[in-house]
């Protein structure tokens, strides 16, 4: 054992670096390393570098490491990069021509839904191998804990359990994180050009230790990595419950995504663990800053959103109809009082995230449009900024359209984000299903007390009546139901008893989900057989 425990982090995503970031894994990669790092650990983080993240100032060529890889040997080379966001952690980027298959900076690539995952696949195939021999080859020092994260880097735990060139790693504990159990980078194991067979040759690997376990002709790089780990890990305690049972499309339930099996074994061996991501928070201010009036704060935040909709419009923007009525409608609302009542939501636009919200009900009408017709009614209004699957942008564009209390903004821009988080009064954040979320943190964080489905993280992080709102129910018709009830409840509590409103918006701001309170359940639940 070392004198000071060395974890290896592998991810596809880094938001220490300049443009590494596309969904939440690289906010956790950014801070959860670096807290960690506090805790005394030695913390290495590698990521692919998509043709850029080489080339950043500071950076340093460590060597070149030569893997066999679609029956060729393949030269990766290893940079280590200045810190950045994340202080007293080893950041280290590999670079290959196929890691920017898809153009240099593109993270991820969109291929057609006949070859899900084929480029990314063995983009992260080789990137797994490439990392495994670099640590092999003590570039890095002495690893205690290997740590992967999501599909992409789950290639490395059958490598390093299979492959004879990496007998030196396999006694170092194993740890798999998952982000996104949906996302799982299935391919076939044979006859096809992004195919295990195709990537790697010459050692026997069982099959049944690496396949789906409902398409056994196809390797399942998450499923495997469960099987295959030491621990198995989830971003809340309530997901890593929930994962464990089949999905039911009729209650509306998200469970194991097809794996629960494996993650059932894995619960009962001792093997599954659930820890709530974290949030930064700032110090607390040496001064108490002037409080802004309501009307001055709305006048603000319209006249950001009105330029920001303008500029949009001044490009070759597939969505400008939306942004012209979404800068008409800050323009129009500019020249009225602030609403009442002033409900926001930032997030992707996916099934994930809007199907209880776009739910139809008896009356054709969607939830959304019954919570915005109850807005309307004492004088509110709903912004929502994201954009998504191109199928609910447009639908959220129509509803946009009909109803004049609603804005979208159908793109993402950080500082409009920022502000909703900040001034509005309600976020909403119905998740059909929710490994941890990060919206609802940074909107408590704010002040801003959230409504939310009360599944994974949302139901670990929000009490209900005390710091937010919650909502249940046993399909998603009676989930859209119990949203738009309590909805009601919430708008009805914050037009008649600010008192108790005021007293949920302490509550919440005064809420912490820290990251240094993860680290310390990370080494003692994840990394404690290493130290």
């Amino acid at each position: 054992m070392a004198s000071q425990t060395h974890i290896c982090m592998l991810a596809a995503e880094n938001d220490a670096l300049p443009g590494g970031k596309v969904g939440g894994i690289g906010d956790v990669i950014r801070d959860v390393p670096a807290a960690i790092a506090a805790t005394g650990a030695k913390v290495t983080v590698i990521v692919p570098s998509y043709g850029t993240f080489h080339k950043l100032p500071g950076t340093r060529k460590l060597g070149t490491t030569s893997v066999a890889f679609m029956g060729f040997i393949e030269r990766v080379d290893v940079y280590s990069v200045k810190p950045g966001r994340s202080e007293g952690v080893q950041q280290i980027v590999l670079e290959h021509p196929r890691f920017s298959a898809c153009g240099a900076g593109n993270i991820y690539c969109n291929d057609g839904a006949d070859r899900p995952f084929a480029t990314d696949a063995n983009k992260f195939a080789l990137f797994s191998s490439a990392a495994l021999r670099a640590i092999a080859d003590d570039l890095f020092g002495t690893v205690d804990v290997l740590h992967l994260h999501d599909w992409h880097a789950a290639f490395a735990a059958i490598l390093v359990f299979y492959d004879p060139s990496y007998a030196a790693l396999k006694p170092i504990p194993r740890v798999f994180s998952i982000h996104n159990l949906a996302m799982q980078g299935i391919r076939p194991l044979i006859n096809d050009e992004s195919s295990w067979q195709n990537w790697f040759t010459g050692f026997p690997v069982a099959a049944e230790s690496i396949s789906d376990p409902r398409f056994d002709d196809c390797v399942n790089p998450v499923a495997a990595a469960i099987r295959l780990s030491d621990k198995v890990h989830t971003v809340s305690p309530t997901y890593a419950q929930e994962i464990q049972q089949p999905n039911d499309a009729s209650r509306g339930f998200h469970g194991g995504e097809g794996l629960e099996a494996d993650l059932g074994a894995a619960a009962r061996e001792d093997r599954l663990v659930g820890i709530l991501n974290g949030i930064e928070y700032e110090q607390k201010p040496s001064f108490i800053p002037k409080k802004t009036s309501r009307t001055k704060t709305w006048e603000t935040n319209m006249k950001m959103i009105r330029d920001y909709s303008l500029s949009w419009l001044g490009e070759t923007d597939p969505m400008l109809a939306v942004h012209y009525l979404a800068h008409h409608r800050a323009l129009a609302w500019l020249e009225d009082k602030p609403p009442a009542h002033i409900v926001t939501s930032v997030g992707r636009l996916t099934d994930q995230k809007m199907a209880i919200a776009l739910h139809t009900m008896a009356d054709g009408r969607t939830a959304l449009e019954h919570m915005l017709e109850r807005l309307a009614k004492d004088k509110g209004v709903f912004i929502l900024l994201g954009s998504g699957t191109k199928e609910l942008e447009v639908q959220c564009q129509k509803i946009a359209a009909a109803n004049d209390n609603c804005l979208f903004l159908n793109r993402y821009a950080a500082p409009v984000a920022d502000a909703l988080f900040e001034f509005g009064d309600l976020f909403f954040m119905p998740s059909s299903f929710e490994p941890c979320g990060i919206s609802q943190l940074i909107a408590m964080r704010h002040g801003q007390p959230c409504l939310v489905h009360a599944v994974g993280g949302l139901r670990d992080t929000i009490v209900d009546g005390v710091d937010g709102f919650q909502f249940g129910g046993t399909s998603p018709q009676e989930q859209a139901e119990q949203c738009i009830k309590r909805f009601d409840e919430a708008i009805t509590l914050h037009k008649s008893d600010q008192d108790s409103w005021s007293k949920l918006q302490a509550t919440a701001k005064s809420r912490r989900f820290t990251w240094s309170a993860s680290a310390e359940q990370y080494r003692e639940l994840l990394y404690r057989d290493a130290e």
